[in-house]
């Protein structure tokens, strides 16, 4: 029999009215003979592949084939690969919506950790392929191959990186090692941060209960600024207990990939991180300097918003805080689950009717995961599962910033359909082109929200927009420093969990400034993101480009919405086949030079000025 608490449907409804995902279309269950078959057919096609490389000569020891061989060698292996990742791709994402969904699920857990041991075997396959490439004579070999000319920017971005490779034996030690190094101390962090509880009450009058982590981070969204100063406090008391194994996690994270990263002969690991995002410092550089002359708004908001609350200044714990916009029974919209959905299809359909019926047939094949709950791991994102398919998990508040948090892991969702018909090779898109249809696709419900809203709801709905915007410049910066400065000391000795702290609260200082109370800042947000715990480091600026990248478009659809539609889904599918500034290009955008990334940020600052005007008259 099928257990039901394993599967992720099951026939009884959920405890709330916040739905549960469906993957029950891929597998029956976990422990089903469906899914033990398909999962031992991964292994073997994994393993054939690697005996399909040894039969090729698919090496860089010994010398490659030439001409018409290697182009045979090249279209067979490539097809195989393809194949496999498809497979692989669908069996990780759904071994992961239990995982995610439950750290607690022991057999997923089991699932997911055997399956590590076969994605080492296809990472050592897929660095051989690399080196095999770099060896070969390519611009022969693309004459020669119709599917290495399909495939033309992976087989480029392939000989490059073959320039930052150790030799082959190396590669795969690195390989094995990283089950018992990165990726060992990277599950840590998820399962130590998914099952931490806080014993927590929410009146004085009410018994404590142990609360999950996730639980206690939402209620900074709280309208009670004494629950909210309780919450953050014990929240704090809760990251200090797991401090220790937490800062041991991110040292060894660290001191592996600064390593690595020398090992293969990068000059740093942000400069790995910007080859791998399709970005240059200079690129970054220019987007930087923008964020850094905005944070006179950036900080002229918060002040606004703590003057709206009624307070000197905004302490950490004020910074997700509602802004108040009268009872519900005064005409204020609720954005319950089910309003969210209605609003979030009609302004799709808005900019076509392929992003309308995607977001019909998100909501009506339950693809989203909305309810917050024990085991349950905090945010939201979206992975693909199953070919055009995705699935998005939230943990969804009734308030405005739920429905926009739907709206931008939709997005994601719309940019995995787009890029469905391609092979898995040519949909590999970094993270600063991750963003770009999320960003957009919020963006478009956010400005029919507004058009809608009274001036109360406009104050709510910009404040969300604004605190979001906030995050991911000034946070994302303080994040972004924080990390250069890990990795720098890191080279000379491991840091402690105190010193983590103080890196993270002068990365704040700097960023925030006096947008905030210096005294109630939150020393532990390295122990909070999962991002620093990642072998892919600096998982921080793809998000500003992100953001910013995104409003750029929206600005140009609005400038010519017929010309843009025209030209918008190709962007999207081409996400994996060209770096950031071409694809930019297609737009007459220059990444390379602060003024793109100026007006952007004026967008933002509207905003601004328009909550200002706002809050003044709310006042």
């Amino acid at each position: 029999m099928v257990d039901a608490a394993r599967t992720a449907t099951t026939s009884e409804a959920p405890p709330t009215d916040l739905p549960h995902w469906d993957v029950s279309g891929v597998f029956p269950s976990l422990e089903s003979g469906e899914f033990a078959a398909a999962f031992a057919r991964l292994a073997d096609e994994i393993s054939d592949l690697g005996g399909l490389l040894d039969a090729r000569g698919v090496s860089s020891e010994g010398g490659p084939p030439s001409g018409a061989d290697a182009a045979a060698a090249f279209d067979e292996v490539v097809a195989r690969l393809n194949a496999v990742l498809d497979s692989a791709w669908t069996t990780a994402a759904y071994i992961s919506a239990f995982v995610t969904t439950d750290s607690r699920d022991e057999v997923a857990q089991a699932r997911d950790s055997e399956l590590r041991q076969h994605f080492a075997l296809l990472t050592k396959i897929e660095t051989r392929l690399t080196a095999w490439i770099g060896a070969l004579a390519v611009d022969d070999l693309l004459e020669r191959s119709e599917t290495a000319r399909a495939h033309e920017y992976a087989v480029r971005r392939a000989e490059q990186a073959a320039r930052h490779l150790m030799p082959q034996p190396q590669e795969e030690l690195a390989a094995d090692l990283d089950l018992t190094g990165a990726s060992a101390w990277e599950k840590l962090h998820g399962d130590v941060t998914s099952q931490l509880e806080v014993s927590f009450s929410r009146r004085s009058t009410d018994e404590p209960q142990n609360l999950p982590m996730s639980e206690i981070r939402s209620l900074a969204h709280d309208p009670d600024r004494d629950l909210r100063r309780r919450a953050y406090e014990e929240e704090l008391r809760a990251w200090e207990r797991v401090a220790v194994p937490l800062a041991a996690a991110m040292n060894s994270v660290k001191g592996q990939v600064n390593t690595l990263s020398g090992r293969r002969g990068w000059e740093s690991p942000l400069d790995e991180a910007l080859w791998a995002n399709r970005i240059d410092r200079a690129t970054l550089d220019a987007m930087f300097s923008a964020v850094r002359e905005a944070f006179p708004d950036l900080r002229r908001y918060l002040r606004a918003k703590a003057r709206l609350l009624g307070l000197p200044a905004l302490a950490w714990y004020d910074l997700f805080a509602p802004v108040s916009v009268g009872p519900a029974d005064n005409g204020r919209r609720v954005w319950d689950f089910a309003t969210a959905e209605t609003f979030i299809v009609e302004q799709f359909g808005t900019y076509s009717e392929r992003m309308r019926a995607f977001g019909e047939r998100a909501f009506g094949e339950r693809w989203i995961d909305a309810e917050p709950r024990a085991g349950k791991s905090d945010g939201a994102f979206c992975m693909p599962l199953v070919s055009d398919e995705s699935r998005i998990l939230a943990n969804y508040t009734v308030a405005y910033g739920g429905v926009s948090t739907l709206a931008h892991e939709l997005g994601h969702g719309y940019h995995n359909l787009v890029k469905a018909p391609l092979t898995q090779l040519q949909r590999r898109t970094p993270m600063t082109l991750a963003e770009t249809a999320s960003i957009f696709c919020e963006t478009i419900v956010r400005h029919a929200a507004l058009a809608e809203a009274s001036p109360p709801e406009q104050l709510e709905i910009l404040e969300g927009a604004l605190q979001d915007n906030t995050q991911v410049t000034l946070d994302t910066l303080s994040r972004f420093l924080f990390e250069s400065r890990v990795f720098e000391a890191r080279r000379g000795r491991e840091l402690s969990a105190q010193e983590l702290c103080g890196l993270m609260l002068d990365a704040q200082k700097e960023t925030y400034g006096d947008g905030l109370d210096a005294n109630l800042l939150h020393p532990y947000m390295w122990a909070v993101k999962p991002h620093y715990y990642s072998e892919s480091s600096f998982y921080n600026f793809p998000y500003t480009f992100g953001l910013l990248f995104g409003l750029g478009l929206y600005a140009l659809y609005q400038q010519d919405a017929d010309s843009f539609r025209a030209s918008y889904d190709d962007l999207l599918a081409s996400t994996g086949s060209a770096d950031a500034a071409t694809l930019a290009a297609r737009f007459d955008i220059d990444v390379r030079t602060p003024e793109f990334w100026r007006a952007s940020l004026g967008i933002i600052r509207e905003d601004i000025d328009r909550f200002e005007a706002l809050a003044a008259s709310a006042a």
